[in-house]
């Protein structure tokens, strides 16, 4: 029987019997005959897809930009396509048993080296009052990877240069506490005793990171100020903040950190989340191992 024929099948089943509302049901149907495309420019009959084909396909959509959660959507069609055609007796078996759903295949964020974090912090370190802002700035975001928000927020008070730690409020004002580094460390104190107050022209502010007109540096203007020296240094991959964030909980955990620590750090109510920073470091040591290792 044709695939077409089988995919109408299939819809009028969950028309009939499952309850779905009529929106879900034409997404399911979209998503299956463009599944029958794509087997038809494989030349693939239905009796012999693997599973193989079906990564094969979720890949082709996320190189078109598809997003995470629209790849789990073709999945669940997939799935509960090929389990009718098993019940139906169409097909032997099913190829989707052993696969797993692409909400986990995130797309693994941009990171940069260590080489790179120095190169794009030395862009900034200037005698200018700005250029020593915008330097703890980057340090800042690199020793703590807090997000774009919760830096413009930061407060004077949330700094203690003494014990090293920087409280941060976080998604669901939530309260964190997160450790900064040394380097970080002696750059604010230059800032706040040699920078910040020309900044202001020694007029009060509560606000940590600051413009001339004494309001808060904006998370708009955090991204543009990354970009810029990003491009200042060479650096042809995309920096934003978060790829601070990102490079940060890399480093640490490629460096030894255990990953519940990171979790904290990162103000991550869910560890899944922070796990995706384990598969960026799995796939530097299979870098490192298939360049170094003489019988890889």
């Amino acid at each position: 029987m044709a695939l077409n024929k089988l995919i109408s099948d299939f819809l009028h089943y969950l028309r009939v019997e499952s309850g779905l509302a009529e929106n879900t049901i034409v997404s399911y149907g979209g998503d299956l005959f463009r599944f029958e495309k794509f087997l038809k420019t494989k030349r693939t009959r239905l009796s012999m897809v693997s599973g193989n084909d079906i990564v094969d396909f979720l890949a082709a959509l996320r190189h078109r930009g598809l997003s995470p959660r629209s790849l789990a959507r073709y999945m669940a069609s997939l799935r509960m396509f090929f389990r009718f055609l098993v019940v139906e007796n169409k097909i032997p078996s099913d190829p989707t048993i052993n696969l797993e759903t692409p909400s986990v295949w995130r797309r693994l964020p941009t990171v940069l080296s260590v080489d790179e974090v120095e190169l794009l912090i030395s862009q900034s370190r200037k005698k200018k009052p700005r250029g020593v802002r915008d330097a703890a700035l980057l340090e800042l975001f690199y020793a703590t990877g807090v997000r774009a928000t919760e830096l413009v927020n930061l407060k004077v008070e949330d700094l203690d240069l003494e014990a090293g730690f920087l409280r941060c409020l976080g998604k669901g004002e939530k309260e964190r506490i997160i450790p900064v580094g040394s380097s970080a460390l002696a750059q604010l104190k230059d800032y706040l005793s040699n920078a910040r107050p020309i900044i202001l022209k020694n007029k009060p502010s509560p606000y940590l990171f600051v413009t001339g007109r004494r309001t808060k540096l904006t998370r708009q203007w955090c991204w543009k100020l990354v970009k810029d020296y990003a491009e200042k240094a060479g650096i042809s991959k995309e920096v934003t903040p978060h790829t601070l964030r990102h490079s940060f909980a890399t480093h640490m955990l490629a460096n030894g950190a255990d990953l519940r620590s990171v979790q904290l750090m990162l103000g991550h109510s869910d560890i899944s989340t922070t796990q995706i920073y384990t598969h960026i470091t799995q796939d530097h040591l299979r870098q490192v191992y298939q360049k170094y290792h003489p019988r890889a």
